[in-house]
């Protein structure tokens, strides 16, 4: 098949887009797939996609426009196929409020959480409320940007004097800052992939230092990951089933990974989900196919017979 890689772009999870795009370029190429790499930021891509005419895309842009639908309908518009959740579907998880609100009406358990509008803040004297979501969420929280990835723009607050501080922070990657309760617990991470989403092994995630951030997730060795993550039978089996419930209720396809908390008493809490994981030489993905006694190039294969399925 002709597969252009969609990756890089604008957002600032550009360089970990394009190792995703590199490493699927070199899988693909070695299923004897024609595929080639297509930066937004480098090259009209619509032109570049008109002239070369893929047999379909895979999307490994990460942030805005990658996830958020942006691409999703713009390749839609051009008739050209594409890998993963479809568009709408995709505004919807990529916007943790909205995927937050799904994710609960569907039994899901997630973190408790508030929301503030940027707007709000700038408008209506919204500042004067961050107490009330103290009072509502509770100390410790995490403060996130709404529509952001990789853990950019979220700040841990355990003093309700630094929670405007990092709203604001939140506020410069998004237009709402999503305000959650803090787990405590094991974090882990979900990997769902192929035609049915079939569940790959769990991996827990176990910074060096400090906690999943930016750095930890992209450096080598700043993060132990452990896979089958270190979990109770029961816990185990919940993460399981939370996480391919929460992928049923928002309508991912193809490949996706949903980030859980395990806490003390073993229950697991759904976080958030990604409609375009990384698979660069640190992500978790590709971690979890190995563990399955799968290649990369076995999971790209799996992934492009759910793709081709649909056209």
């Amino acid at each position: 098949m002709r597969i252009a890689i969609i990756a890089g772009g604008r957002t600032p999870e550009r360089d970990v887009s394009l190792r995703s795009g590199r490493r699927m370029m070199l899988s693909l190429g070695e299923l004897e797939h024609e595929a080639w790499l297509v930066d937004p930021a480098e090259v009209a891509m619509v032109e570049t996609l008109a002239e070369r005419r893929p047999d379909l895309c895979w999307l490994a842009l990460h942030g805005k426009e990658g996830e958020d639908g942006t691409v999703q309908r713009l390749l839609d518009l051009l008739q050209i196929p594409y890998t993963g959740t479809a568009a709408f579907d995709c505004e919807v998880a990529f916007d943790k409020v909205l995927a937050k609100d799904a994710l609960q009406r569907a039994g899901v358990p997630t973190p408790p959480w508030v929301v503030i509008e940027g707007w709000a803040l700038r408008d209506l004297g919204g500042g004067a409320a961050l107490g009330k979501a103290v009072e509502r969420i509770g100390l410790p929280c995490v403060v996130k940007p709404s529509r952001s990835g990789s853990a950019l723009g979220m700040s841990f607050v355990d003093r309700e004097a630094d929670l405007p501080q990092a709203v604001m922070a939140a506020l410069s990657f998004s237009g709402a800052a999503l305000i959650e309760a803090k787990v405590e617990g094991r974090e882990v991470a979900a990997a769902l992939a192929g035609p049915t989403l079939e569940p790959l092994p769990i991996v827990e995630i176990v910074p060096k230092e400090g906690v999943y951030d930016y750095a930890a997730r992209y450096t080598a060795g700043a993060t132990e990951y452990f896979c089958p993550a270190r979990l109770s039978e029961g816990a185990s089996a919940a993460v399981a089933a939370f996480a391919a419930t929460a992928a049923e209720a928002l309508h991912l396809r193809d490949l996706t990974r949903v980030d859980l908390i395990v806490d003390t008493n073993d229950r697991p809490w759904v976080l958030e989900v990604n409609v375009s994981p990384g698979m660069t030489e640190t992500s978790l993905v590709p971690m979890a196919a190995q563990a399955q006694g799968l290649s990369l190039g076995d999971l790209c294969d799996s992934v492009l017979r759910s793709t081709v399925a649909r056209i």
